[in-house]
This record gives C-alpha cells, sequence and structure tokens, in this order.
C-alpha cells in the first residue's frame, strides 16, 4: 500500500522556475525507484516554470532514469497545491534590484555583508519582503492542502518557516539548509588529514545540533565512536592561520560562495564548540570582526557574494536552461547532495532517518525562546517529523545566539504591521551595525526600505509618511 501511494505522488513545487533547487530535485527523484508521481511546478515567472517542465520531463523520459515522474506547470496556487502530498517552496523574495540595496546600500556606511539574506541589515530587509509573500503561501497551504508536508527552501529560512506556522499554526512544515553538511565534510577533511582515514562519507559524522539557521553549532561530533573535537583543536593547529581547502588552497578565491573556513576554525578557538555553517553566513551574525572591510574579508579567506557576481552567474543558468531545453546540452543524472527526496521516503514509511532541519523550538533547545524557529536534528518517520532534544546551549554560544531568536518575533510583527519603528529596533541593533551613528542609521534604513517598495505593502508607506 505504502509502495502505490509512493509511486502515485503528487507534489507541488512553489518556485518552479528555479535553476538551481528544481534540476537538483528532477535528479534525485528520477534517480530514487521507490517514488514516482507528478510535479506541478508554480512560478510567477511562467517562462522559466514552463521549460523547467520541458527539462523535468526529458530527465523523466532518459534511459537512465528509474522512476518516471510527470512535470506540469500551473498558473495559480490554488492550481499547483489542490490536493498535493508534498509542497516544496524555493523562490527568489524579489529581484536582484533588491539585493543589491540589500548587500551593498550600507556600505557606504562602512558595514559589509558577505551574504545579506539571513541577519544584518540586508537580511532585515529581505525578511520585511518576504513575510507578505509567505503569509499568502500560507493561506493558500491552509485553504487547498492542508494535510500536505511543507519543506521550505527559501531564506530567510527563520522568517519563513515561522510566517508558516503563525499563519497556519497546524501546517506540516520545517525547513532545510544544507550548510550543516559542509560542516560533516569538513570533518571528514579532519580524518584524513589528522589520522588518514580515507573514505568518510559526510553521513558517518554524528553530530548534535543547536543554533538558529546559518548561526548553528555542534557540542557533540563523533565518527564510530570516536570524538572528532581533539582531531579538530589537532587540524585547526595545522591549517588555522591559512586556511583548508583540500586538494587546492586558493579554492575560496574562485567562487563566490567558497571560504577556507578559517572563521569557523578561529570561532571554535575562541568559543570552545563547533559552527555549523558557511564563514560567509557565521561572519554575518558576529560584530565586524571578520567583516570590518574587505581587507579583512581576504585576511580570513572568503568572499563578498557581491550582487554583480550573482548577476553573471545567473546568466550563465539562464544559458544552461535554454541549451538544456533544446537539446544542445545533455542532461546529466546524478545524485546532488540535498536530502529532500530522502525526507520525503521517510515521512512517506520508506526508512527512517535523522537529518538537520529547522522548527518552531518546543525544548528542544532549553535555553533559547519557546516558538523560536531553531535548528536541531530531527527523526523523520512515517507521516512524522519529530525534533531530537538538544540540550541547551552553552553560555558563551546562548548569548551570542539568543539576540537573533528573540527579534524573529519583532521582526515577523514589524512585517505583518507595516511598523517602521519595531523594524529600525531590529535594525539598529544588529552586531554589525555597532560602529554606526544613529541618525547614520536612520538615513540607511530609509533608504533601504525605500528600495524594497515595490514589494512592501501598501501600508509601509502611510507609516513611514506618519
Amino acid at each position: 500500500m505504502e509502495t502505490n501511494k509512493a509511486k502515485n505522488l503528487t507534489i507541488a513545487y512553489i518556485g518552479g522556475g528555479s535553476r538551481g533547487w528544481a534540476w537538483s530535485l528532477m535528479s534525485d527523484l528520477a534517480l530514487d525507484e521507490q517514488l514516482g508521481g507528478v510535479v506541478r511546478l508554480y512560478d510567477i515567472d511562467q517562462d522559466a516554470a514552463e521549460k523547467n517542465v520541458k527539462i523535468g520531463n526529458m530527465i523523466s523520459a532518459k534511459d537512465e532514469a528509474i522512476s518516471k515522474w510527470s512535470y506540469e506547470k500551473k498558473d495559480s496556487l490554488r492550481d499547483a497545491l489542490a490536493g498535493v502530498d508534498f509542497i516544496i517552496i524555493s523562490i527568489l523574495p524579489g529581484t536582484f534590484e533588491e539585493m543589491e540595496s540589500d548587500v551593498h546600500a550600507a556600505e557606504a556606511y562602512g558595514v559589509y555583508q558577505s551574504v545579506g539574506d539571513t541577519t544584518g541589515p540586508g537580511g532585515l530587509m529581505r525578511s520585511l519582503r518576504t513575510i507578505p509573500m509567505y503569509v499568502e503561501i500560507a493561506q493558500a497551504i491552509k485553504h487547498y492542502a492542508p494535510n500536505a508536508w511543507v519543506i521550505n527552501y527559501t531564506n530567510p529560512m527563520a522568517m519563513c518557516v515561522k510566517t508558516l506556522y503563525e499563519v497556519f499554526p497546524e501546517i506540516k512544515a520545517f525547513g532545510c539548509c544544507h550548510e550543516v553538511f559542509g560542516t560533516q565534510r569538513l570533518l571528514c577533511s579532519v580524518l584524513k588529514e589528522v589520522m588518514g582515514v580515507e573514505d568518510v562519507s559526510r553521513e558517518d559524522i554524528i553530530v548534535n545540533v543547536m543554533g538558529v539557521n546559518h548561526f548553528t553549532w555542534l557540542d557533540k561530533a563523533s565518527w564510530r565512536g570516536v570524538d572528532l573535537f581533539p582531531l579538530y583543536r589537532e587540524f585547526i593547529a595545522r591549517y588555522g592561520q591559512n586556511g583548508y581547502c583540500e586538494g587546492k588552497p586558493d579554492n575560496w578565491r574562485e567562487s563566490g560562495f567558497a571560504s577556507a573556513d578559517r572563521v569557523k576554525m578561529d570561532l571554535f578557538e575562541r568559543y570552545g564548540i563547533m559552527a555549523a555553517a558557511g564563514d560567509r553566513h557565521l561572519a554575518e551574525f558576529m560584530p565586524p570582526w571578520y567583516l570590518k572591510d574587505p581587507k579583512t574579508v581576504h585576511q580570513w579567506c572568503f568572499g563578498l557574494t557581491t550582487v554583480t557576481w550573482r548577476k553573471e552567474e545567473l546568466k550563465e543558468r539562464l544559458a544552461k536552461a535554454q541549451r538544456l531545453v533544446t537539446g544542445e546540452e545533455q542532461i546529466q543524472l546524478k545524485k546532488s547532495n540535498e536530502e529532500g527526496h530522502l525526507l520525503i521516503r521517510a515521512i512517506l514509511g520508506l526508512g527512517n532517518m535523522v537529518s538537520n532541519v529547522n522548527l518552531p523550538n518546543r525544548g528542544q533547545i532549553e535555553n533559547l525562546p519557546w516558538g523560536a524557529i531553531v535548528e536541531t536534528n530531527a527523526l523523520f518517520s512515517k507521516d512524522s517529523v519529530q525534533p531530537i532534544h538538544a540540550g541547551s546551549l552553552p553560555p558563551q554560544i546562548q548569548i551570542l545566539v539568543a539576540p537573533h531568536a528573540v527579534k524573529q518575533q519583532t521582526i515577523y510583527e514589524a512585517a505583518v504591521q507595516c511598523d517602521p519603528k519595531k523594524a529600525f529596533s531590529v535594525f539598529a541593533s544588529d552586531p554589525l551595525m555597532a560602529c554606526v551613528d544613529v541618525k547614520d542609521a536612520e538615513k540607511l534604513f530609509k533608504k533601504m526600505l525605500i528600495a524594497q517598495k515595490k514589494y512592501l505593502p501598501s501600508d509601509w508607506e502611510r507609516a513611514m509618511e506618519g
């Protein structure tokens, strides 16, 4: 019975014009012999969704595709959601024009951001325009697919998941992020470099996850019963000064997304537990130790992911989409490093698994606010996602993480109430804004808020005038 259900799934993909996440999911689904069904793609960019319909069906038609799926484009949330089993949300909230302001407007005041999509002044602005979108999505799920499982990939992760639960408390939603995976892979390198152990997969690294998305920490990490913290200390003694990029020391210079893990190694030495996100994200949650200026960023061996770089990278992906649709480039089926389809399998009863996800805090982290969206491990089993008790953050980490967890409620209220005072209280208190004069902070806040105007409810304009 479960096998029949798994072979007749209906999945809605909101943001189905994606040129990254969607293609990875299509390959993963095609290579999973126990799953099959229909994927409905919905995107405000209908041309992008139409191209992905063609790409998805071409993938499904390939000889090496073990599982067969049908891809359809839908023109409304209602048509996409009605009666589905699973919903995947992966959208770009706004355009790169708004992101240009998010990331770069604050540089005029000496504030640099390496990502600008989760915290800092850019993360707040992205939240203010994303939350109204997620209010609409949550309302649609409540009306058309109240029993569906919802997987969110959009950033700012915590605010997206929080909005889903605020609007529809009974929703079965969780947020997935692969940043912890990268830290597990680094620990595989630790085993290789320190102990000479080869061919360890990240799934073999057992970790206790706690924190908020992109500011996640591990207070335990082991491999086959071996405590990895002493090995990590030895690894840092070797590589902490210059960073580590396996096989290619300067690899971090070649991508807007890469780093040499110097920030996370420095945080371990300072605080005694392991930061478990990419350096670009971790740096933004701290005072401007690592983001003081571009020279400092360079010294810490990571990059400022500029919006210009993102625009150029998008051009490449658009060109690839066109080549795939026309057949000029062949589609290569390979498993991604993501776990979305594996989590779907577990929820269907096709094998339990544990993975890190973002859920409301119901005590899984004892010393963070109840109801805040936190990241911990969870057990996935038949029709169930249960967070695993992670314990308490050490005091020296709690004082770093707790303010970001507390601010979630204020950010949500600011967005739905169109309240500039509440929004500014978060904006001005961010660690990256510590050196900005309050009058300059007010000018910057207004400038960045105006840049979001296209995606903000009209009440914002009246609130700003008042």
